[in-house]
């Protein structure tokens, strides 16, 4: 059973998400908030899996909840709930620990599995506009300036496994990590086990310097090494 912390204030956007979040057997929703302060405060009090957070809220808003939330001792995942045109705040909830985000008109279905997605530690990017949020973003653990941009030849031609050490299977890991999938989803595609793929993220991590998962996304973004399909 996942728990989830429903924040916003619109009254009638957390009576209709728990509706919804109430149709899955696996969910249960353990409260709702107001605001980012709320919630952080909901959560110290309350074990959480997932918080459900708008972004755009009088008080304290959905970045400094994230903000709040992600300091805490062993915290939930965060996935915002915004509009397209929120490209800012998404990007500073990002940096502040959100595990990804997704649209308010998406359909409940996609809110559903949204949640369990950032619950299983995979970072949630909306392709319509993850390569602009990706340009947006900066990597402090990371010396984001080296990064280089590759060309579609360069690609081809190995050089991001040339510049990086990466093996063949870790490029096809770092794709489908960036893609939002989880390592149950990449265990199944690669055809490994979830053991095999945790341990290829944690020496990819280490080997490339980064903190967790959504930097590994972000760092495969920087490379501008996203599918066409998703462009």
């Amino acid at each position: 059973m996942i728990t989830v912390l429903i924040v916003d204030d619109d009254p009638f956007i957390r009576e209709s998400m728990q509706v919804i979040l109430q149709l899955d057997p696996e969910l249960h929703v353990a409260g709702v908030c107001e605001d980012g302060k709320a919630a952080a405060d909901f959560v110290q009090r309350t074990k959480v899996d997932v918080v459900l957070m708008d972004i755009r809220m009088p008080g304290c808003d959905g970045v400094e909840g994230t903000r709040l939330i992600r300091a805490l001792e062993q915290p939930p995942a965060v996935l915002i709930l915004t509009t397209f045109d929120d490209d800012d705040y998404i990007v500073q909830a990002i940096r502040c620990g959100a595990g990804g985000y997704l649209l308010k008109n998406v359909p409940p279905s996609r809110i559903i599995n949204g949640i369990k997605t950032v619950y299983e530690g995979s970072l949630l990017i909306h392709p319509d506009i993850a390569r602009k949020l990706a340009g947006m973003i900066t990597m402090p653990d990371a010396e984001e300036a080296a990064l280089p941009v590759l060309s579609p030849e360069e690609r081809t031609s190995g050089e991001l496994a040339e510049r990086y050490s990466l093996t063949q299977a870790e490029q096809q890991i770092i794709r489908l990590v960036a893609e939002g999938q989880s390592n149950k989803e990449i265990a199944a595609s690669l055809f490994l086990s979830e053991g095999t793929i945790k341990n290829y993220i944690s020496d990819m991590l280490h080997k490339l310097g980064l903190r967790d998962r959504t930097q590994m996304a972000i760092f495969y973004l920087k490379l501008s090494f996203i599918p066409s399909k998703e462009r």
